[in-house]
């Protein structure tokens, strides 16, 4: 006993004194959690721990959950072109492709290479989304792509585990076997609807009720680790379940208190989860086949990236291809799953194994800091449309961060604008112009300081919270501008302003149908304009001003 606490406490401050150098240099928290696993492996002799690695599961599992609160069965009905399109057309082809690339570098039987194939066209779901949360970036075009594609990998999963028990058994089972497999999907999918539709929202306003936090939190607990497990039961995966619990708990009104509430767990398991891979790193087998770990490696990222940019540009802008591309190169954590299993059921030799366990590792140490710096790549290989460099105005990034304490003069019949970013900034110079009054709310204070220097009525706000919106004295505006382009913090900032009952006029503009439907249900004091259509009247608006003047002069 006295053996664990010591080796928990080490664990503990190597973690936290990781990640503040890391922090520091500008290195993500994950490869900090990922070093603490190898030196903890390398001090102790420690290897990855079943039992360890199962509670760290759970962090993938929270991860997912959270996931799901963000996306409810309506936005999930929207984004079904991302998982039920380009999520199958990603697995299959890079699949295919990477099951015939270990048939010749492994020289194994047709089976077991299909199944490693498969497993290697899997992506990091932990890393990636938890990434792409971080970063504000989920909610982009790209990120949507991702995310639809991920979760089309976390439903592959299930018949790549099936097939793996299809070539262990009788060809006579093998029907029997997907017959009881299908049964088991709907039958979870009907257990899980009718709880979330009839039980777990009157559940929920019983809890609330109590006026009791820790009620509230284990009852969340609870439905998480319960929807799992229920998952479980049924031969599908935790994140699974946890998955659809979570969009079950998004057509709720609970659902950005349980999101609050539950990211201190969410967090502490995915820390956990990142340790128990950097368990996994053998540098002996690393040191032993160096050339072959790189071979495979380099090939693997190349085949994954490519096939997915090749369809993706078809159906979509090159650059957002690209950072798909680039976020779904690595191998995630289910083929580590999966290649354990092929050694339990003797389908690959231990030697193979070990050197595409170091692949996967390697690939998901590699992935935050392509993630990272995306964006830079992605510039960095494609032109900019010069198009949209001429209408620049009209994309911004707004982080949300905190909530500070503002204090803003009385206004009356002013303008709130929600975002100081670029176009937040052209629609507070046109207000001007015209000689309105107006607020600008800003939470990052490069922006606000520059608002400032430009003698700007910019306050540092989180436009996010009620109290924010009150201090603007939103209640006596004309109107209020949501000038952000993240299609996340927009959804929230309109749903703080129709939470505030004074029918304040709001203007939003969407880039899609998608997140138009957002807006369907929120009354008629909200204005949405359509975002190329706003473009297109400014440039026509230009082009005749360019006429008139044409025409005066030559009169």
């Amino acid at each position: 006993m006295d053996n664990i606490i010591y080796i928990f406490v080490i664990t503990a401050g190597c973690a936290v004194l990781f990640n503040l150098i890391f922090r520091r240099y500008g290195i993500p928290t994950i490869i900090g959690y990922i070093a603490t696993g190898i030196l903890i492996s390398q001090l102790f002799g420690l290897k990855n721990n079943h039992d360890l690695s199962f509670v760290a599961e759970f962090g993938i599992v929270f991860l997912m959950f959270t996931i799901g609160l963000e996306f409810s069965i309506k936005h999930l009905m929207s984004m079904k072109k991302y998982v039920f399109i380009y999520g199958p057309i990603q697995v299959f082809a890079t699949g295919f492709a990477c099951s015939i690339l270990s048939v010749y570098i492994f020289d194994i039987d047709i089976k077991s290479a299909i199944i490693i194939g498969f497993a290697l066209s899997l992506s990091s779901t932990a890393i990636v989304l938890k990434t792409l949360n971080d970063n504000g970036h989920i909610s982009k075009r790209y990120g949507r792509k991702v995310l639809g594609i991920l979760l089309f990998q976390d439903i592959a999963v299930i018949p790549l585990l099936l097939m793996i028990d299809i070539f262990n058994v009788e060809d006579g089972a093998v029907s029997s076997l997907i017959f009881t497999s299908m049964v088991s999907a709907v039958i979870l999918i009907v257990i899980l609807y009718f709880i979330g539709k009839y039980i777990l929202s009157r559940v929920l306003y019983l809890v609330v009720s109590a006026n009791s936090k820790e009620i509230f939190i284990t009852t969340i607990l609870f439905t998480v680790i319960g929807s799992s497990f229920l998952a479980h039961y049924f031969g599908f995966s935790y994140s699974l379940g946890a998955f659809i619990a979570g969009m079950l708990i998004a057509e709720t009104q609970y659902k950005h208190q349980i999101e609050t509430d539950l990211i201190p767990f969410r967090d502490l398991l995915l820390g956990l989860f990142f340790i128990t891979v950097g368990m996994q790193i053998n540098f002996n087998v690393i040191a032993n086949n160096l050339f072959i770990i790189a071979l495979v490696l380099i090939t693997v990222l190349i085949i994954k990236a490519l096939i997915i940019y090749l369809f993706l540009m078809i159906l979509t802008r090159k650059k957002v291809a690209l950072k798909a591309a680039l976020s779904l190169a690595q191998v995630g954590e289910f083929a580590l799953a999966i290649f354990t299993l092929l050694s339990v059921k003797g389908m690959a030799d231990d030697k193979t194994l070990q050197i595409l366990t170091a692949v996967v590792v390697i690939s998901m140490v590699l992935t935050p800091f392509i993630l990272k710096n995306v964006s830079k790549i992605a510039d960095s290989m494609e032109e900019q449309d010069e198009l949209m460099q001429a209408v620049v105005t009209t994309k911004e990034q707004d982080e949300i961060e905190e909530l500070v304490n503002i204090d803003i003069p009385e206004y009356k019949n002013h303008f709130v604008v929600c975002g100081y970013g670029k176009l937040g900034r052209e629609i507070v110079r046109q207000l001007k112009a015209k000689g309105c009054s107006y607020i600008a709310l800003e939470n990052d204070l490069n922006l606000v300081e520059r608002g400032k220097n430009s003698s700007d009525n910019v306050y540092y706000g989180n436009a996010i919270q009620k109290t924010t919106l009150e201090k603007a004295h939103i209640k006596n505006c004309i109107a209020t501008i949501i000038a952000v382009s993240n299609e996340q913090k927009s959804e929230l900032i309109a749903n703080s302003i129709k939470n505030l009952g004074y029918d304040v006029n709001t203007i939003i503009r969407f880039a899609d149908t998608i997140e138009k439907g957002l807006y369907t249900d929120f009354g008629d004091h909200f204005y949405l304009i359509k975002e190329r259509e706003a473009v297109a009247k400014a440039i026509i608006s230009k082009a005749l001003k360019c006429k008139i003047n044409n025409d005066l002069n030559q009169g």
